[in-house]
């Protein structure tokens, strides 16, 4: 059975390459935005651990990835508890939040692409983070991008492929 596919590959009003995926989750935002913003929650579903200085311009510290290894960004934008914007490796990464009904939110992650050639491989890996963030927000437990070889990842990014999302790029890990 394919791979339900959330992400959406789009060209922004810039002309910049990116995927987006959007969540509805029951809880209130300020309670989202601690999972997406603070370092202990974080770990649970982003690939990295992410330390963030929550503050354009501050930095932020990515780390316990073994596909790659300890790097810096910089927060471009922040506006608690609504967006965060910030740079990793050269790609951009938004999250936006909305109030969605009575303890709801609207969770939507933008990946601004710095090489076209990463879409599929890149919404392949979102797709396994975000299964592990949604997990959380029910207050279970899925190893999602920690799983290691056992990521369920390689049906997603056929899907991808099979949609036609842009490809090519090394996959870490497993391309050299």
């Amino acid at each position: 059975m394919p791979a339900e596919l959330t992400g959406t590959y789009v060209t922004l009003d810039d002309g910049r390459p990116a995927v987006r995926f959007s969540r509805l989750y029951g809880h209130p935002v300020d309670r989202v935005w601690h999972f997406v913003t603070d370092p202990d929650e974080l770990a649970g579903w982003f690939p990295s651990r992410a330390e963030f200085d929550l503050r354009p311009g501050g930095a932020v510290k990515f780390t316990g990835d073994p596909n790659m290894p300890e790097s810096h960004g910089t927060v471009l934008a922040v506006d608690p508890p609504r967006n965060l914007t910030f740079d990793w490796g050269g790609d951009e990464i938004r999250f936006d939040l909305e109030d969605a009904g009575p303890d709801g939110t609207r969770f939507t992650l933008t990946h601004v692409l710095g090489e076209e050639n990463t879409a599929a491989r890149n919404s392949a890996g979102w797709e396994v983070c975000l299964a592990a963030l949604d997990a959380m927000a029910r207050g279970e437990r899925f190893p999602g991008p920690h799983a290691g070889v056992t990521a369920p990842w390689k049906e997603y990014y056929q899907g991808y492929l099979d949609a036609g999302l842009p490809s090519g790029a090394p996959v870490p890990g497993i391309d050299a």
